[in-house]
């Protein structure tokens, strides 16, 4: 028999760690090729680990809730094989080296207890924090030290150190500031400043900021640190693109199986005006500013407490009915947690539809590193003057965030007055959805 391992893939282009969210096998079990062991959640997707053998599971070395760098161990699994030579070998190039008190490693991890075995998150925050792991209760199995035990000896401010005589359980040490890290409990995507963090009271919950809900949290603070943004908003009436939609909506879903939305007007409006305004559809790259040529158009899709941004490939190129399609695909995936990573790449401008929250008028934070967002508000009827009355007409809001290093007023706003044109005079007799 052959001991191999299992290392976390590479979900992702830009995908650097990843969390296991839960364990599909457990030891003992035994899985053939290409079956999935074990469910991960990065900064874009959720998905599942398949298998790299077949054969029997035989340990799992990270944890539950343990976010494991791309390329490192995740566990180990028993194949038919030649066995002593693949076992040496599986063993001398293992990533996470034993550390024992005297300093000095065991060439054999199975005869180490799980506590000597620390994850490279656990590694890098005790360097970071100067912490005596031989000092510390792992809570995991085996006595195992997790990141949750560094994470709560860091915002105790309780650090021991080499040396130190070890601490009780229940002893703690007055409330001093924690020393910034990489990992905080409440991880922070920027700088954080050096006084104490806000800490809860009877009755407050505490949420771990982590998987997409942190990546979101980075990606707003470096859109926000980086791009300096400008805003401006145009008012659109629609009421023909209302009326026309109203007219061909049942038919058009009982045809085709799915939703004609409002939203996917409104895309195909973006998609054309970005191909006669291309500065808009280009990204900051320090000393130049590409242009792209593909019209990716990444749309948000809400779920709980999470936000997603797939991409409709090729915007420019699609019908109302294909971008409507892909609408409906893409959110319904990002709800189910099936989006894959060509789901979430290569996006070149963002459309938000804000208004189906009753939104009015918002100011978007720029994907970076994009250099633009148009947030499309709610459809709203107000009294307008026309033609010498009022009448009441069905307006919208669209609102434009921009990257001021990529682009100017007048070109935005030339866009803007653009995809307000092409809105206005979508009518039945001008416009097909197919």
């Amino acid at each position: 028999m052959a001991k191999e391992k299992i290392n976390m893939p590479q979900l992702g282009e830009s995908v650097t760690e990843g969390t296991i969210s839960s364990w599909l096998v457990s030891v003992g079990d035994t899985v053939e090729k290409y079956d999935p062991i074990a469910e991960v959640m990065t900064d874009k997707v959720n998905a599942e680990v398949p298998s790299s053998f077949s054969g029997k599971i035989v340990d799992l070395v990270a944890e539950e809730g343990e976010t494991i760098e791309v390329g490192n161990l995740i566990c180990y699994i028993e194949t038919e094989g030649s066995g002593e030579a693949s076992e040496e070998s599986s063993a001398s190039d293992k990533p996470e080296t034993p550390v024992e008190k005297d300093g000095v490693g065991s060439s054999d991890d199975e005869d180490q207890p799980m506590k000597k075995r620390y994850s490279p998150a656990v590694m890098r925050m005790a360097q970071e924090n100067d912490i005596d792991l031989n000092q510390v209760q792992g809570s995991g199995r085996g006595g195992r030290i997790t990141r949750k035990d560094i994470e709560k000896i860091i915002a105790s401010g309780d650090l021991p150190k080499a040396g130190d005589a070890p601490k009780q359980k229940e002893q703690v040490q007055e409330s001093q500031p924690a020393k910034e890290t990489k990992e905080a409990p409440a991880p922070q995507p920027a700088k954080q400043s050096s006084g104490p963090q806000p800490t809860a009271n009877e009755g407050d919950i505490e949420i771990p900021v982590t998987g997409v809900r942190k990546a979101i949290a980075q990606n707003m603070v470096k859109s926000k640190t980086e791009i300096p943004h400008a805003w401006m908003m145009v008012e659109v009436d629609v009421t023909n693109l209302v009326e026309y939609r109203n007219s061909v909506k049942e038919d058009f879903k009982q045809k085709e199986g799915f939703s004609l939305t409002f939203f996917s007007f409104f895309v195909k409006a973006v998609a054309q005006a970005l191909k006669e305004y291309p500065q808009l559809n280009s990204t900051w790259a320090g000393d130049k500013i590409i242009q792209r040529k593909a019209i990716n158009l990444n749309i948000a899709v809400a779920k709980e407490n999470e936000l997603f941004v797939p991409v409709i490939k090729d915007a420019d190129d699609k019908s109302i009915k294909g971008l409507a399609k892909d609408i409906t695909d893409l959110a319904t995936k990002a709800r189910n947690g099936k989006l894959t990573n060509d789901d979430m790449q290569g996006g070149t401008f963002t459309v938000n539809n804000t208004g189906s929250f009753g939104s009015v008028q918002s100011m978007g934070v720029i994907n970076h590193p994009q250099a633009a967002i148009l947030q499309v508000e709610s459809i709203v009827k107000k009294p307008v003057y026309m033609n010498g009355m009022f009448a009441a007409r069905d307006m919208v809001n669209l609102c434009l965030s921009l990257d001021h290093r990529v682009l100017d007023g007048l070109v935005a706003g030339n866009f803007l007055a653009r995809v307000k044109e092409i809105l206005e005079t979508m009518t039945k007799e001008n416009t097909s959805v197919y």
